[in-house]
């Protein structure tokens, strides 16, 4: 972590800011208002998380907490993801193979954040 100077250096908070573009790209097409809030709320809680997880770098305990939260917040996107998909099957205007992707993508997200705590704890 020596060469990461601030949160924006950190690989897994550029993913997940880049995530949140098509996540909106999706969430405005779902047309259960729930199923939209909570897919963004999720999506959107995961940069700030690993930022605050960041700033407590000091204290790792704290420190590995925020990210777990983060983790946390990356598995919920998949789940809400894969309800959409379930849901595109009466909303043809859900894209599902954009679902499918950016579920994958997430799941590599929470890989690589586990990734990161597992390396932090040791």
């Amino acid at each position: 972590m020596a060469s990461i100077k601030d949160i924006t250096d950190l690989r897994v908070y550029k993913l997940s800011m880049s995530y949140l573009d098509p996540i909106y790209d999706i969430a405005y097409k779902i047309p259960h208002l729930k199923l939209r809030t909570q897919l963004t709320n999720s999506a959107e809680a995961v940069p700030p998380l690993l930022s605050e997880g960041f700033s407590k770098r000091r204290n790792r305990v704290e420190m590995l907490r925020f990210y777990e939260m983060a983790m946390a917040e990356s598995d919920e996107v998949i789940v809400h993801l894969l309800k959409a998909i379930i849901l595109s099957k009466r909303f043809h205007n859900i894209p599902k193979s954009d679902c499918e992707r950016l579920a994958n993508s997430y799941k590599e997200l929470s890989k690589q954040i586990n990734s990161m705590i597992q390396k932090l704890k040791y």
